[in-house]
């Protein structure tokens, strides 16, 4: 059963097609399996017919046009028309894809400026870690002072008990 599965187009969309081509009719579990059954059926007997006219043609690869053609050789002539508009609309869109393809272009602003601003934002970067830094400097001094390892600014260096003048008291 789940190779068979692998095989047939997703309910989901099928579902999905029926409800947009048929918003008003309820349709049956049983009619829906029938259906999904159908298209997939129809999408075997197109792809096998073109796959053999592709061999005819002694050519490896299924075009559009070999579609095409199969759904003439099969009776379907009457939707070629618009499988030629919908292969039109999808050679379009994917033109227009390639095309747009560079999210830089699509922005409308020319490669200097973006440039400007890039370097602006690293500049602004490198500011920001530095007073980053330098915040987390002046906390550690802060820690430093209040352990009482160094001593706060402003103030003489306290004399601890090893330093130097202690001992010439003690001589």
């Amino acid at each position: 059963m789940a190779e068979e599965d692998d095989l047939n187009l997703p309910r989901a969309a099928i579902n999905k097609m029926i409800k947009e081509i048929l918003p008003q009719v309820r349709v049956s579990n049983e009619a829906r399996e029938l259906i999904v059954a159908c298209c997939n059926e129809f999408i075997h007997l197109v792809s096998s017919e073109a796959n053999e006219i592709c061999n005819k043609n002694t050519k490896k690869t299924i075009m559009p046009e070999h579609v095409l053609e199969a759904l003439e050789a099969l009776g379907f002539g009457t939707y070629v028309t618009e499988c030629k508009e919908v292969l039109a609309e999808c050679k379009h869109v994917a033109q227009k894809k390639r095309r747009g393809s560079s999210r830089l272009e699509n922005l409308g602003i020319p490669e200097e400026e973006l440039l400007r601003q890039q370097q602006e934002l690293f500049a602004q970067a490198r500011q920001q870690q530095l007073e980053q830094e330098q915040q987390e400097w002046l906390q550690q001094q802060m820690e430093m002072v209040r352990d009482g390892l160094i001593p706060a600014p402003g103030q003489p260096p306290s004399q601890d008990i090893a330093g130097p003048s202690s001992s010439a008291e003690n001589g």
